[in-house]
C-alpha cells in the first residue's frame, strides 16, 4: 500500500525519503491500534497468538478484500466471521467514501456502538481515539461509565442519548445472539453501570425516534462549536457513520476548519 492512498505524512516529521515502498512498521501498528513492537514481533515469529481484535485490525488497516481478510483469520488460527456475529468490517464501498470525507470528521461504529476507526479531523475534533482500548472504544461505555466526550449536553439530552444507544444495543443483540464479544459486552455494562441495568430490564425506547442533529463540541483549543451530527447506517454491514459538519461561511465552520488544522498539526509532530 501506498502510504500517499491513506493521506499519510511524507515529509521529514514522517520519516523522510523511503528505502523501500509501502507502509512502515509503525505507520501500519498506528493505523492497526498497536504497538510497533508487537507488530515487529509478530513479524518475526515471537508472538504467534494474535487476537482476533487484532487480526481485525490488521485487515482493516491493509483494506484486505474478503478472500484475505479470511485468509489472515485461518493463518492466525482463528476462524473467519461467521454471519451471525456483529461486523466490523470496513467494506472497500465504505472504505471509498471515507476517503472523500478526508477532510471532515468522521467516525464508525459497529452495531454495539464499538469505534471502529476515526479520521484525524475527527481526533483534532473530539480527541484521540488511537490509545482506546478494549472496552474504552464503547460509546455506551463511555457515556455511562467513562469520561464522556466533548459533547455538551443538558441532562434531558444526555438521558435520550443513553436510552437510545441502549435501545440500539439491545437490537443488536437480538440479531446476533451468537456473538459471544455482544454478550460479555452486555455483562460488562451490566457489572459497572446501574442505568445500563436500569435502561436495558426497562426497555429503552425506539433509538430511530427523531433526535436533534445539533451538537455542541467544547474544544478545549477553540471553544464551543456548534455542528451538525448526521449518523448514517449502511445497513448491508450493519455500521453506523458519523459525520460533524457545519453551515458553511459560519463562524462554527471557521472553528471546526481551525480545530482541525491544530488537531492534525499535533498528530503530524508527534
Amino acid at each position: 500500500m501506498s502510504p500517499t492512498d491513506l493521506r499519510l505524512p511524507m515529509n521529514a516529521a514522517a520519516g523522510g525519503r523511503r528505502r523501500a515502498t509501502g507502509l512502515r512498521r509503525e505507520e501500519l501498528a498506528g493505523l492497526a491500534g498497536i504497538s510497533a513492537d508487537y507488530l515487529t514481533r509478530l513479524e518475526q515469529g515471537r508472538a504467534t497468538s494474535p487476537s482476533v481484535q487484532v487480526v481485525e485490525s490488521l485487515g482493516r488497516a491493509l483494506r484486505l478484500p474478503d478472500a484475505e481478510h479470511d485468509l489472515l483469520y485461518r493463518l492466525a488460527g482463528h476462524a473467519a466471521p461467521a454471519r451471525d456475529v456483529v461486523p466490523s468490517r470496513i467494506t472497500a464501498s465504505v472504505q471509498r467514501l471515507l476517503d472523500r470525507l478526508a477532510n471532515t470528521p468522521v467516525a464508525v461504529y459497529d452495531a454495539t456502538w464499538t469505534l471502529l476507526v476515526a479520521n484525524a479531523p475527527y481526533d483534532a475534533l473530539m480527541g484521540e481515539t488511537s490509545t482506546l482500548r478494549a472496552i474504552e472504544r464503547n460509546a455506551i461505555w463511555r457515556h455511562l461509565v467513562g469520561p464522556g466526550t466533548r459533547a455538551v449536553q443538558t441532562p434531558e439530552e444526555h438521558a435520550d442519548l443513553e436510552a437510545g444507544l441502549v435501545a440500539d444495543l439491545r437490537l443488536s443483540a437480538a440479531r446476533y445472539p451468537a456473538d459471544r464479544t455482544l454478550t460479555r459486552l452486555v455483562k460488562e455494562l451490566a457489572a459497572q453501570s446501574p442505568r445500563f441495568v436500569e435502561l436495558w430490564e426497562s426497555g429503552a425506547p425506539d433509538p430511530r425516534q427523531e433526535q436533534s442533529r445539533h451538537k455542541i463540541i467544547d474544544h478545549p483549543a477553540v471553544g464551543r462549536i456548534t455542528l451538525d451530527c448526521d449518523i448514517l447506517v449502511v445497513a448491508a454491514d450493519d455500521v453506523r457513520i458519523m459525520v460533524f459538519t457545519a453551515e458553511p461561511g459560519t463562524e462554527d465552520a471557521e472553528r471546526l476548519a481551525l480545530a482541525v488544522v491544530l488537531g492534525t498539526q499535533t498528530l503530524v509532530e508527534q
